[in-house]
C-alpha cells in the first residue's frame, strides 16, 4: 500500500512573512494528521529570506504537540555543521516527550555558504569527510553503543528512553544510500533534487542495509515535488510560481514564492526555459488521476512504496487542496 508523508521548507510567498507560513505549516500539519499522512518533516536552511524553517527540533516539537498520530521529523538535521551528542540528546527529548512518532532525518549538506557554515560551527572548520564518523557516533548514542575504546565511552546520551527515534539517512546517490545500508537507517532519496541516480541508489541501499535497533528490514522513500489539482491544464498553471521561484533559487537570487501573475509575466531567456524544462523531471505535475499514474511509475521503478511530498505553490489555499486530493489517491 502507497504511503504518503510531507517535507516542509516553509516557504514564504511573496507579501506574506514567516509568522504566517508557520501558521500554515501548523495548520497542514493537523489536516494531515486527519487525512492519513504518515509524517511530517521539517527542513533545516539557513541564511534566506524564503524559507523559515532554520530550527526542525522547534518545530518538530511543536507539531507534535497540535498532532495525535501523524510521525513528526527533520528532513534533515545537517549533522556536519553539529554535535553528534547534542544532536542525539535533541532527540531522544523528543523521543521521551512524544514516543513513538519522531523521525531524526540527517542531511549531509554544508547548509549554505562558507561563511554561513562558518557561522553555524562558531568559525570552527569542519570536514564533511568526518561524516561518517559523525554519523556513526550519533547511531552509537542514541543506542548507549559507544564502544569501550571510544573518546566519549561512558557518556549517556539523555533523556533515556525505552527506544531511539527512527535514524533517516538523506541523499542523492549511491554512497549515501550504501552508508544509510551499512548503519541500518532508513534512506531518503532527494528525487526532488536530482532524480537521476535514483534507481541505483535505492538499489544500493537495499543491497547493502543491515538490520539494526531501528529497522529490522529496509526502509525507504523518495521525497518529490508534487502539484496535484483538478485537471492537467490547471496543476501546469499552479505550478508556474513553483518553477519561477526553483528558478531563481538555484541562481542564488529572490527565494520568496513568486504569483501565478509575476511568473507568466516574468522574462526567460533560452537558457532558462531551458533550465525550466529539465527542472520538470524533479516534479510530478496533473490531475489526480495524472499523479497517481506517475507516483505508481516511480514506485516501480524505486521499488518504494513512501513518497515524501514538496508542494511549493504560492496560494495556501492552493497547497492544502493538492495536499488533499493526494489523501484521497491511496
Amino acid at each position: 500500500m502507497m504511503q504518503l508523508s510531507i517535507l516542509d521548507q516553509v516557504p514564504i510567498s511573496k507579501g506574506s512573512d514567516a509568522h504566517s507560513a508557520l501558521k500554515h505549516s501548523a495548520e497542514l500539519a493537523e489536516l494531515a494528521d486527519q487525512w492519513g499522512y504518515k509524517r511530517y518533516w521539517f527542513a533545516e536552511h539557513h541564511s534566506t529570506r524564503g524559507l523559515a524553517s532554520t530550527a526542525p527540533e522547534i518545530m518538530i516539537a511543536h507539531i507534535a504537540a497540535k498532532t495525535a498520530n501523524i510521525r513528526v521529523g527533520s528532513g534533515g538535521v545537517l549533522l556536519p555543521q553539529y554535535s553528534p551528542f547534542k544532536v542525539a540528546e535533541n532527540f531522544r527529548q523528543l523521543e521521551a516527550l512524544y514516543p513513538g512518532r519522531i523521525d531524526l532525518g540527517i542531511g549531509r549538506s554544508p547548509g549554505g555558504t562558507t561563511k554561513t557554515r562558518l557561522a553555524l560551527t562558531d568559525g570552527v572548520h569542519k570536514s564533511l569527510h568526518e561524516f561518517p564518523r559523525q554519523l556513526q557516533d550519533l547511531v552509537s548514542f542514541l543506542t548507549d553503543s559507544v564502544p569501550s575504546g571510544h573518546d566519549y565511552f561512558g557518556i549517556k546520551a539523555s533523556p533515556l528512553t525505552d527506544s531511539p527515534p527512527e535514524v533517516w539517512l538523506l541523499g542523492l546517490g549511491e554512497n549515501s544510500a550504501k552508508l544509510a545500508g551499512s548503519m541500518g537507517a532508513g534512506y531518503v532519496f532527494g528525487h526532488f533534487i536530482s532524480p537521476a541516480r535514483g534507481k541505483n541508489a535505492f538499489q544500493s541501499y537495499r543491497e547493502s542495509f543491515r538490520p539494526s535497533p531501528f529497522f529490522k528490514r529496509p526502509q525507504s522513500l523518495a521525497a518529490v515535488f508534487v502539484v496535484c489539482a483538478e485537471s492537467d491544464e490547471k496543476a501546469e498553471e499552479l505550478c508556474l510560481s513553483q518553477d519561477l521561484w526553483l528558478l531563481r533559487v538555484e541562481k542564488g537570487l529572490d527565494s520568496l514564492v513568486p504569483s501565478i501573475e509575476e511568473a507568466k509575466s516574468a522574462a526567460y531567456t533560452a537558457a532558462d526555459k531551458k533550465k525550466l524544462a529539465q527542472n520538470r523531471s524533479r516534479m510530478v505535475i496533473g490531475s489526480p488521476q495524472t499523479v497517481k499514474r506517475k507516483l505508481l511509475e516511480l514506485s516501480e521503478r524505486y521499488q518504494t512504496d513512501e513518497f515524501m511530498i514538496l508542494t511549493n505553490v504560492y496560494r495556501f489555499e492552493d497547497k492544502k487542496q493538492s495536499y488533499e486530493r493526494l489523501a484521497e489517491l491511496f
